[in-house]
């Protein structure tokens, strides 16, 4: 009787491996894709998602154009500051020649505080020399107005860009004259200074990337530069 029920448990295991090969394998394998080899694919076929010429070899795809973003006109300055802290500039004028975000933020924000994050990766993964960010704080409270209270929160959020001191919020409410004024607010500025790009709030960060790196890569002509100031709206 033992080695009927011994006989039987091998039968039985056996089964089970036959049905494992037969049903693809494991959960270890799933989700995993095998491209055809370019030497072996057939005009008609693809590698991946790259359709084969008549050669069975991938055929090179059009780049996705980025849509050529608004000029909302050209940027004013920044007045009466405090001071800056992480840089040696004092004007935004030094900038002419770069791409610039400027972001109204204060520390104490959270909506500020959650764009930091993408902030960092935009700044890591470009040039110096075509673009530069500014953050402009001005303090929604009191706590928020000390210099060295900013500095220290500067260290400990990471903010390593520029950022221009306006503890009266002159500037703030420049940039925001024709209406409603809000923290964060984003804008993109080109390299003739014109405005390309205004956000309030969190998000939008595909939108960013794309204005920024359209204008590193499509410079605007000098002669077209806005001849009238931005105006919130």
């Amino acid at each position: 009787m033992a080695a009927r029920i011994f006989a039987g448990s091998i039968f039985i295991a056996g089964a089970v491996l036959i049905a494992t090969v037969f049903l693809g394998g494991g959960a270890s394998e799933e989700g995993v894709e095998t491209a055809s080899s370019p030497a072996t694919a057939s005009a008609g076929d693809s590698v991946g998602d790259a359709p084969v010429d008549a050669d069975g070899v991938a055929a090179a795809t059009t780049e996705e154009t980025l849509p050529v973003p608004e000029n909302l006109g050209h940027r004013i300055g920044l007045q009466n500051l405090e001071g800056w802290l992480n840089t040696d500039i004092t004007s935004l004028d030094e900038l002419d020649g770069k791409v610039v975000v400027l972001e109204l933020w204060t520390f104490g924000c959270f909506n500020c505080q959650n764009r930091i994050p993408h902030t960092q990766e935009l700044y890591a993964r470009t040039s110096r020399d075509d673009l530069e960010i500014v953050g402009v704080h001005a303090p929604e409270f009191d706590f928020e107005r000390d210099a060295a209270a900013v500095e220290q929160a500067t260290i400990n959020f990471g903010v390593t860009w520029p950022v221009a001191l306006d503890p009266d919020k002159e500037n703030f409410r420049a940039w925001q004259e024709g209406g409603r004024r809000f923290w964060p607010r984003t804008y993109v500025i080109d390299q003739n200074g014109d405005v390309r790009f205004n956000h309030i709030g969190e998000g939008a960060y595909d939108e960013l990337d794309d204005v920024v790196d359209f204008l590193i890569a499509n410079p605007p002509d000098p002669a077209d530069t806005a001849t009238t100031s931005v105006i919130d709206s």
